[in-house]
């Protein structure tokens, strides 16, 4: 498998947006496709499971609305259903877009994905940086997203992940890797989406991948999304995050696409080693009552607190002088490597993680 020739007509755009119980922002996100400079052909609300007005708003602002059907399999149950009516009609260089209900595009994020749908290309991803709101937490997120778009920038805008937020996919694309699960070339059960994937995005990234092609997410294509406004919230969505990427790599095993997400979990192992040490040298010096002056470790201080100021570069002055005082986001750091390191552990033990409406 791999890319196919590429038509000269323009492609046909059809955009599903997943939704449970999404009353309060369907009408947004539905709007931002309306503000497209390339307007999708049709606009499906994929109502999953929802015991508010959802489809109401929906069908109000224009949208069609499919309502999934005995799904019990959150997201991806509900993708399938609703890709298995609308690729039908489709050509293989037409796209799908699928986004979240909680995130809204930038006007010209449609014209940069298909602007961005080369021959070898089968899906391009969003760049995504976190609403307004949220208080600290909120202001913490977005740091973060920002140090992220900064990396997706620095590796020639290459997706590693195509982010759930909102990624365009060509229908041949889909259909192929429909039929590698059918063959048994991929896992993840005999649809498009896999209903064995805590995300099922990172795991549908391996797929792409792995039949052939790349992922891209150009710079033009960035999203706003929703940030978590609680530590349980954020908690539970970065232990369904940080296990569904070890377990898709488990499914995946070590192969020539795996191979680079490996060595980053290794990395980031390394990061809480040594942040780990750094932090009980700290509280050893502190404990002996004369902290004494070490060249080495303040230089290490030092090198901390340059990395977060230019990498927080782009968020905002006030997001870089919280960045600067070092002392909060380490904070931060530790909460998201005691998420990785929960995350080995649970896995390890085999205790199911699941799905936690955030």
């Amino acid at each position: 498998m791999g890319p196919s020739p590429r038509s000269t007509a323009a492609p046909r755009i059809i955009a599903l947006i997943p939704a449970h119980n999404e009353a309060d922002r369907i009408g947004a996100a539905i709007a931002a496709l309306r503000a497209q400079s390339w307007q999708p052909d049709r606009i499906v609300v994929v109502a999953d499971n929802c015991t508010d007005a959802t489809a109401e708003i929906g069908r109000r602002a224009g949208a069609s609305v499919v309502e999934s059907a005995g799904n019990r399999h959150k997201k991806a149950g509900a993708l399938n259903q609703a890709l298995d009516g609308v690729l039908r009609a489709l050509g293989g260089d037409d796209l799908v877009l699928v986004q979240d209900a909680d995130t809204t595009l930038v006007p010209s994020f449609l014209a940069c994905a298909v602007e961005a749908m080369a021959a070898d290309v089968g899906a391009v991803g969003g760049i995504f940086h976190g609403e307004p709101g949220g208080g600290l937490l909120g202001v913490l997120q977005r740091l973060e997203f920002q140090r992220y778009a900064r990396e997706i920038a620095r590796r020639g805008y290459r997706a590693d992940v195509l982010t759930g937020t909102a990624t365009v996919f060509r229908v041949s694309t889909l259909r192929q890797i429909r039929q590698a699960r059918l063959d048994g070339l991929i896992g993840g059960g005999t649809s498009y989406y896999s209903l064995a994937s805590l995300t099922e995005d990172d795991e549908i990234t391996k797929a792409v991948r792995t039949i052939g092609y790349h992922t891209v997410s150009p710079p033009g294509c960035r999203v706003v999304t929703e940030v978590m406004t609680s530590v349980p919230k954020l908690w539970h969505q970065r232990m369904r995050w940080q296990r569904g990427a070890l377990e898709n790599l488990r499914d995946y095993g070590w192969t020539k696409v795996t191979a680079p997400y490996f060595v980053r979990q290794i990395l980031m192992g390394l990061s809480v080693l040594a942040l780990g040490l750094y932090l009980l040298f700290t509280v050893w010096m502190l404990a002996r009552g004369r902290p004494e002056f070490s060249p080495f470790w303040t230089a290490i201080g030092l090198i901390f607190v340059a990395e977060k100021v230019v990498t927080a570069r782009g968020a905002g002055r006030g997001p870089q002088l919280l960045a600067g005082t070092l002392a909060v986001e380490l904070v931060y750091d530790l909460f998201q490597h005691t998420v990785y390191v929960r995350s080995l552990w649970d896995m390890v033990r085999r205790r199911e993680e699941r799905w936690c409406v955030t």
